[in-house]
């Protein structure tokens, strides 16, 4: 036998009790702070090229804590290592020009792209990698544990339990990981009550406790006002429910955030009536309580809906649709993230969403030279999970119908999830859709990646639906052919303009490109008439009251 090592075993345990110790006088209870001496308590527990989370969720920010940690003493506190899921405020990004932070690990930025970008290409950010949900999940209890977690709740209890509420979102993870392995927990909460509504994180996995002298901000992040959608929306829509939706009987899927989805959910009710499809498809969601839901739930189309965080206005109607959502004992929506991942990746059939550019082989990304928007949880569910064990129609479908399949497993049966980009030719700026090489390349040599940051890859795309037509990519039986389906829906971009017109007719013949006329879809009929709601006002209509808009977007 090896003789015993004289190793120290405890050496977590002893750095967060020195921790602890250091922030002991600004305690009351033995965990409350007030909000007055936060940055102190961050000075204490965060010490230089420590891993910190701050949640920033899609919606949910622990915006307070961000505002303290941008300003601590650089000269105390510096070179630390940001892992978070979304760099969503500007104090997010300020922490890197001030020194305090100097690498990041993250999943989406949203609204703080352009910051992210400049930051990156100036080369004030050393930049870990744009992550999946899970992936960077994954990591947390692997090699990017966090030392010290800055989170968000609503109300704390007298004895330091937590409650969530009805975005929940990333919280569970982030606290889990860092706890469990010996790291400081600080939460801001809204309220301070003697008695929680339930209990979310239970208290002895928090270390302090600050009463924000405001709620924290919470972004209505897939609120789309029907108003704003097109007819070029619509006509993609309808195109997707008849040559998609219905083709295979998608009855569990996700709709990514956007007009195009959006469009697709207030189409059920009218157009899918239309078809029949009631019933057969779109049943089981997961996703967040998207307002434009509200017509198809109303009218029976949904029976159940899991969520990744909840929605601002949502709040009253999914607690009085409990069939509908996942709601807790004391009626409120309980969500969760990391859960609603996992679902999305293994559970559903379908993923359906928008990117910012495609390039001539099917691979898309969100990641451009002037905007880093990151992937959020795109790549989980846009991608087929080879671990997925059961079946289903359209899974079976799928696979039956996709060519030069891995042969290394024989003549076994797999399906295929279906993983759908729909996007417009060209963006905002006439900036097109459709490039011969994704700004995602150039990105990556921009910022010394080993990887270019592609959100989903082509040969996990199923199809490409634009306002031309349908391809059909799984059904291609080389990458020539895959080459040609994509220029044959890419419209009037340089890499549309290249397609051969006689080889987008063989690939109409085949059934690999369908336009609407191939659909038998009036253009006369595909405009906004066709929706449910046309406005706010019209969803507020259908949830009888129940859902309350935020103020932004009340124009009545």
């Amino acid at each position: 036998m090896q003789e015993p090592c004289n190793r120290d075993w405890e050496t977590l345990k002893k750095d967060r009790a020195e921790r602890l110790k250091a922030a002991a006088h600004l305690t009351s209870n033995g965990k409350f702070v007030k909000y007055s001496d936060a940055v102190e308590l961050l000075q204490c527990v965060i010490k230089p090229y420590d891993i910190v989370n701050i949640e920033g969720d899609n919606q949910k920010q622990a915006d307070f804590l961000a505002e303290c940690l941008c300003r601590v003493d650089p000269k105390v506190v510096n070179n630390l290592h940001m892992v978070q899921s979304v760099i969503a405020l500007p104090e997010h990004t300020g922490v890197f020009a001030k020194g305090i932070a100097r690498k990041l690990d993250f999943s989406f930025s949203g609204t703080q792209a352009g910051a992210i970008a400049e930051l990156i290409n100036s080369g004030s950010v050393e930049l870990g990698a744009i992550h999946t949900y899970l992936e960077l999940y994954g990591r947390c209890f692997v090699d990017l544990t966090p030392r010290v977690a800055l989170v968000a709740g609503v109300q704390a209890d007298r004895l330091g339990n937590i409650y969530t509420g009805f975005s929940t979102e990333d919280t569970p993870a982030i606290v889990e990981a860092t706890k469990f392995k010996q790291g400081v927990v600080v939460f801001q909460v809204n309220e301070i009550v003697d008695k929680v509504p339930r209990v979310d994180i239970p208290a002895d996995w928090v270390d302090f406790i600050i009463k924000s002298p405001r709620p924290f901000y919470i972004e209505p992040l897939f609120t789309r006002d029907p108003a704003l959608i097109t007819d070029a929306q619509v006509l993609k829509g309808m195109m997707a429910l008849k040559g998609i939706y219905a083709e295979y009987l998608v009855q569990s899927l996700n709709h990514g955030i956007g007009f195009d989805t959006a469009a697709i959910e207030l189409l059920l009710p009218t157009y899918g009536e239309e078809l029949g499809l009631k019933g057969k498809i779109c049943t089981h969601f997961v996703l967040n309580p998207h307002p434009t839901l509200i017509p198809a739930i109303e009218s029976g189309w949904v029976r159940s809906i899991h969520c990744f965080g909840g929605e601002l206005g949502m709040e009253e109607y999914v607690t009085a649709r409990s069939d509908i959502f996942f709601n807790g004992p004391d009626g409120t929506l309980r969500s969760n993230r990391a859960f609603s991942q996992v679902a999305g990746h293994y559970a559903t059939d379908m993923f359906i969403g928008g990117t910012l550019q495609i390039d001539r082989w099917g691979n898309s990304s969100t990641a451009t030279t002037t905007r880093i928007s990151g992937f959020g949880g795109a790549p989980n569910m846009g991608c087929n999970a080879n671990g997925r064990r059961h079946s289903s129609a359209a899974w079976l479908k799928c696979g039956t119908e996709t060519t030069g399949k891995d042969n290394a497993i024989g003549g076994l049966t797999r399906g295929k999830k279906l993983v759908v980009q729909i996007a417009e030719t060209f963006r905002e700026k006439l900036a097109p859709g459709f490039v011969e090489e994704l700004d995602a390349v150039q990105l990556a040599k921009n910022a010394g990646l080993s990887l270019e940051p592609v959100m989903i890859y082509g040969d996990d795309l199923t199809h490409i639906v634009t306002e031309e037509g349908i391809a059909y990519l799984h059904k291609c039986c080389d990458m020539e052919e895959r080459m040609a389906a994509v220029r044959g829906i890419a419209g009037y971009t340089e890499l549309g303009l290249s397609a051969d017109p006689a080889e987008t007719r063989r690939l109409r013949e085949l059934d690999i490109i369908r336009t609407r006329e191939d659909l038998g879809i009036s253009i006369t009929n595909a405009n906004r008439s066709m929706l449910a709601a046309k406005n706010m006002r019209d969803l507020v209509k259908w949830s009888h009251g129940l859902y309350h808009p935020p103020m932004r977007y009340r124009t009545w």
